[in-house]
């Protein structure tokens, strides 16, 4: 743990603590506790200083800890958890695990940012990351059957995301193909699933999950698609460690079931979910766009989209879909 970090962990009860005493706790001078703290305003940390009493910020911050996420987890997912890293800031969660992965790196690595710089959604979009409000997890899984017959596993992520949210009394949760979680149209959380490896023999898989938690206005102004939080739809704040935990939970079984059985024990569960299932909709391909009707998703996850009197089955990653606005 970087020392900035360890500094965020003594503020983050959000009561004031002197330089002396934040210097004592780290092992450093006082000069160091004040660079750390401009180096938390640059990140988005308001650590204010007031004269006689010391620093605080704002108000408390929940920051995630691996220990209380681990004991958070039942038996059968701790067992396929092999290591969990919490970082305060990272570029991007799946950009880390991918970098371990190519070296080796053994499956059942989890790893969780507080902050990313640089993530990343589909397509190569900007995943809008701001410190310490949501949830950006991944988790790097190892399959023995090759790139093949994964194809289909970030929709049984997805299912695992909309289950997680649920039982993090989020109601209503949908998923619109192939990888978003919506509520009410806006997106909610987001799956981003990248591979290495041979296609038919063993290849690796590092599994992005993204929830939006309780975005910052300033942060929100950058994302440029509907989208929700979940403090927007409960109206409370969750607790990120038990999120995460609940989460992390959910992906690594469904990771172990996958490799199991495949997609298919999923189907029901995603069709049960799908937000747009019967409903008119554009969908836009590389070289053209399309308007027709949704019609759910085939035995191997393609998307079904009727359009000028018959019904295609699209599996392109490069497939984006929009409803129609009535």
């Amino acid at each position: 743990m970087s020392n900035t970090h360890a500094l965020l962990r003594l503020l983050a009860d959000g009561r004031f603590h002197s330089g002396v005493a934040l210097g004592d706790a780290l092992g450093v001078t006082r000069a160091t506790v004040w660079n750390d703290l401009q180096t938390l305003r640059n990140i988005g940390i308001d650590a204010y200083a007031v004269p006689g009493k010391g620093y605080r910020l704002p108000a408390p911050l929940e920051l995630l800890a691996a220990d209380e996420i681990t004991d958070a987890l039942p038996p059968a997912a701790r067992a396929a958890l092999k290591r969990l890293d919490v970082h305060l800031e990272l570029p991007s969660t799946n950009a880390y695990l991918l970098s371990h992965a190519q070296r080796g790196a053994a499956g059942g690595w989890a790893c969780l940012a507080e902050r990313q710089t640089a993530g990343r959604g589909r397509r190569g979009r900007t995943w809008v990351s701001p410190l310490g409000g949501n949830i950006y997890l991944s988790v790097l899984w190892r399959f023995n059957s090759g790139a093949a017959v994964i194809g289909g596993l970030s929709l049984a992520l997805g299912v695992a995301v909309a289950e997680a949210l649920h039982a993090a009394a989020v109601p209503g949760v949908g998923l619109k193909w192939p990888n978003d979680v919506v509520w009410q149209g806006r997106k909610l959380a987001g799956v981003l699933v990248e591979m290495g490896g041979e296609s038919a023999g063993p290849c690796y898989v590092v599994a992005g999950i993204g929830v939006n938690v309780a975005m910052a206005a300033d942060a929100a102004r950058a994302i440029d698609q509907p989208w929700v939080d979940m403090v927007s739809i409960t109206g409370v704040a969750p607790a990120r460690n038990a999120l995460a935990a609940l989460l992390l939970q959910h992906v690594l079984l469904t990771l172990q079931a996958y490799e199991r059985a495949g997609l298919a024990s999923f189907l029901p569960r995603w069709r049960a979910r799908d937000a747009y299932a019967g409903k008119e909709a554009i969908l836009h391909l590389p070289q053209q766009t399309l308007r027709g009707r949704v019609d759910g998703i085939d035995a191997q996850g393609a998307l079904l989209f009727a359009h000028g009197g018959n019904t295609y089955a699209y599996a392109s990653g490069e497939l984006s879909l929009r409803e129609v606005s009535t």
